[in-house]
């Protein structure tokens, strides 16, 4: 019992250390100085959560994160809210079937509750009420798996026993409600309220800003209480898709890949679904991945070369195809070609295969694979895998370059192409 105490006011003494709550408001400038709504994403624990643009969101923060003390890796635990007031959810995934226990301990390392059970497979809820104010630590144990996480409680009155109560099994949809770990709570500032999400020192956020047709997403790794102000731009193209932006460096990127079926004059791209006639075009056209519309509204549209650089210009207007040198003021910006890759590559994602490796998406670009078709044969390849981005820079009359992304890397490839190969196409800013 000793060596547990010691070891669990360990763990308290350093999240007491580094523990910070913050308070996130947002603001609009540019195009629009309003803000709808705003969408955090947690690319460190892969939660989120959705709120109106002039709610305020309080982030919950705690100096060691839940998968931290959890001895099975993901996110199969689950504790909200987190800080509480006296009550909580857990719902945690038992791998086997088999006896389990929950032990609740204080600060101390004195155990106040405990309770044990013949759990099924999968994923069960249990509810925890009537705890003082204090840090606590919940340990879940059976022969196959174990979790341990701290449990924050700020309720001030006296309560009486301590109770672990069993709810039952937890549906998938169940999971994914409460996965984000966010509670909303009325302000006394008018129709503002308080969104709270669970959050560890050092998590990284995507916060993603709408306001109308414009939508800009913001980076951040908090350090205090502060305002997030969206820069709003218009990247709107002849189809009327509206894309999201992102700012890398000294850059404004579209954080999606083009879809458009239209050059920005009007004029349709021609869509050539016939392998024998996209091998011998010599003029610009656009595929969906196998001639599928929904990849292409997923993972943007295939282009040939020639369809980049037709002089009628498919990007929104305000913005261009990138050129080779473009490309690496981006790729620089992120460290170089070793690591830009994963920077740049959208995780917390299924549209990515396993493992998509050294995947943070710091930058916010988002990227997502894509595949290509190829200039001889018109076969189509590497969707989910691999990523391929058009510059606008040619190498000779036959050869252009391109941006590659694969999953099982983090680098950030140049490499050659026929102009008859159909890749993705993100645009810049002019």
């Amino acid at each position: 019992m000793k060596i547990f105490a010691v070891s669990f006011l360990l763990v308290f003494a350093i999240t007491k250390t580094y523990a910070q709550n913050y308070q996130i408001t947002f603001a609009g400038t540019g195009a629009s100085t309003t803000v709808d709504s705003v969408k955090v994403e947690n690319l460190t624990q892969c939660t989120d959560t959705t709120l109106s643009g002039s709610d305020i969101l309080y982030l919950t923060a705690t100096g060691i994160a839940e998968s931290d003390l959890n001895s099975v890796k993901g996110n199969s635990l689950h504790i909200y809210p987190n800080p509480m007031a006296g009550n909580c959810s857990v719902d945690f995934e038992a791998t086997t079937q088999g006896k389990t226990t929950l032990k609740l301990y204080d600060i101390t390392g004195k155990r106040i509750s405990q309770t044990q059970a013949l759990l099924s497979k999968g994923h069960h809820t249990y509810s925890l009420s009537r705890l003082s104010s204090g840090i606590y630590l919940l340990k879940i144990k059976s022969d196959t798996y174990s979790y341990m996480a701290k449990i924050v409680s700020n309720n001030l009155s006296r309560l009486r026993r301590t109770e672990i109560r069993y709810v039952g099994i937890t549906s998938s949809i169940d999971k994914q409600n409460t996965a984000s770990n966010t509670t909303k709570t009325e302000s006394a500032k008018g129709d503002k309220s308080i969104i709270n999400m669970q959050y560890t020192t050092n998590d990284r956020l995507k916060i993603t800003g709408k306001s109308g047709i414009y939508r800009t997403i913001f980076m951040l790794i908090p350090t205090q209480t502060q305002t997030v102000t969206f820069n709003f731009v218009d990247c709107t193209d002849a189809d009327s898709n509206h894309y999201a932006v992102v700012q890398i460096g000294t850059q404004v990127w579209m954080a999606e890949n083009l879809k458009t079926t239209k050059y920005r004059n009007g004029t349709s791209i021609p869509n050539v679904s016939d392998s024998t006639q996209w091998s011998s075009l010599t003029t610009g056209a656009y595929c969906n991945y196998n001639n599928i519309p929904a990849e292409g509204d997923t993972y943007g549209r295939l282009y040939n070369w020639y369809a980049v650089a037709d002089t009628h210009n498919m990007c929104p207007v305000g913005w261009h195809t990138p050129s080779d040198s473009e490309w690496t003021i981006l790729t620089d910006y992120l460290g170089g070609e070793s690591v830009a890759g994963g920077k740049l590559k959208e995780n917390c994602t299924t549209l990515w295969k396993s493992p998509n490796f050294g995947a943070t998406n710091e930058s916010g670009f988002s990227a997502l694979p894509g595949g290509y078709r190829g200039s001889y044969g018109g076969a189509f390849d590497g969707m989910m895998r691999y990523g391929y981005w058009w510059f606008t820079t040619e190498d000779d009359v036959t050869f252009v370059w391109y941006r590659d992304l694969y999953y099982n890397i983090a680098y950030a490839y140049r490499t050659g192409s026929t102009k008859g190969c159909g890749c993705s196409v993100r645009c810049v800013k002019d």
